[in-house]
């Protein structure tokens, strides 16, 4: 009798182990294949749905609301959703092998430079376009590291902005990388990792809801550096948890208290618009499968982007990235500067610029007074130029290179 007791206890212990694993099994699964847990989240706005950080927006509803970083107009329910935020900046890299990358698209605004080698690296700005939220979970990147000068332009986005990236140029006490290629300690000396204002998304400090590695996410398996992808809803969410909604928990101040919009002006009628319809550049010369293209659609009143010769297009969605204003901003080069081949650019002070849009070529300034200030942009009358509203696209440029249009 008890040795039948000991075979059924362990019959069922056996049993239960397999229901576990096998119900663990599918749950994983569907993980992967959806990337949603089973909880949905509840919308703050109305009546509207936002089910795994995705908003169900009604096509017949006004688009009136305006995005103070880039102008465009929104609905209501978008706006109610970006303005208990703060922007989020996110490194996604250009190497050949990175694309094509997810997420661009609904940047509003985005920058362009030398990371190393005359490879590009972009830092997506998103806020009101990515307000919505995204049908895929882990829709930006691949996600890359950090370098100085983008730590200039994203501190032109609040007082502690929220920073994306995955490691970076040189911790404080490391002697192989130059001083002012020292993007991971400038991070910590911003205070971007303190209690209270802690902006700061390097992904080592993230858990998986937030970033993981995709090898094969685009249909070919991919080097480990450059699978990193993030989830915006939860990077988000995590920033609220850490006390950086709309306000600053450190300060009791808005993100926006002192941040510098710019100015922005209706398009153009069709019949005073320009007949500049290509813009090409290279960053590096050399190396062909950096070099950009903009074709102008006089008819939409927008920039399609090209890259390496190729339609530029984003992965999730497929179609090809396109701009309202694209702005080449001529800055100083310095480097490699250290034995790891980092670059120095020159974000704050003066140089001129162009101005693309309406099909016209804007000969232009900008100026920057300190890492803090906006960079601002001004015709050869002094005064300042208005963006078509929509996204914008900051090409910087070493000062010299030519621009053919």
């Amino acid at each position: 009798m008890i040795n039948l007791i000991k075979e059924n206890k362990k019959f069922f212990i056996i049993s239960a182990a397999v229901l576990y694993f096998l119900s663990a099994g599918v749950s994983y699964a569907l993980f992967r294949a959806t990337g949603k847990t089973e909880k949905d989240v509840v919308s703050p706005v109305g009546n509207s749905s936002l089910k795994s950080g995705v908003l169900k927006i009604d096509p017949q509803m006004p688009r009136d609301q305006e995005c103070p970083l880039n102008g465009a107009y929104f609905t209501k329910p978008e706006r109610e959703i970006w303005e208990k935020r703060r922007p989020l900046l996110a490194m996604i890299e250009n190497h050949q092998e990175s694309r094509p990358q997810s997420g661009l698209s609904r940047a509003d605004i985005v920058y362009e430079v030398v990371a190393e080698g005359g490879i590009t690296r972009f830092m997506g700005v998103f806020y009101c376009a990515a307000a919505a939220g995204s049908e895929e979970p882990y829709d930006i990147g691949p996600v890359r590291s950090t370098r100085t000068y983008f730590l200039d332009w994203a501190s032109e986005y609040g007082d502690y902005p929220l920073y994306n990236h995955v490691g970076g140029a040189g911790a404080c006490d490391d002697p192989t990388v130059h001083p002012k290629a020292k993007a991971l300690c400038q991070i910590g000396e911003y205070g971007w990792k303190d209690k209270g204002s802690w902006g700061d998304m390097d992904q080592f400090a993230l858990p998986v809801s937030a970033c993981r590695r995709e090898p094969e996410r685009t249909g070919e398996s991919r080097a480990t550096e450059h699978t990193m992808y993030c989830d915006t809803f939860n990077l988000w969410k995590i920033a609220a948890e850490r006390g950086l909604t709309n306000k600053t928990e450190k300060t009791g101040l808005s993100w926006d208290n002192e941040f510098r919009s710019w100015l922005f002006k209706e398009d153009a009628p069709l019949a005073k618009r320009g007949e500049v319809n290509k813009i090409s550049f290279s960053f590096w010369s050399g190396h062909p499968s950096y070099d950009v293209s903009w074709q102008y659609d006089k008819e939409e009143n927008i920039y399609r982007r090209f890259n390496g010769g190729q339609p530029h297009k984003d992965f999730r969605s497929g179609a090809q990235l396109t701009a309202k204003n694209v702005v080449i901003q001529f800055v100083s080069e310095q480097g490699p500067v250290d034995e790891h081949k980092h670059m120095l650019y020159g974000t704050i002070g003066q140089g001129k610029a162009i101005v693309f849009q309406d099909g016209q070529a804007i000969a232009a300034t900008w100026t920057k007074k300190s890492r803090q200030e906006r960079t601002v942009f001004f015709d050869k009358t002094g005064r300042e130029i208005r963006f078509n509203r929509g996204v914008i696209w900051i090409e910087a440029l070493p000062a010299g290179n030519k621009v053919e249009y």
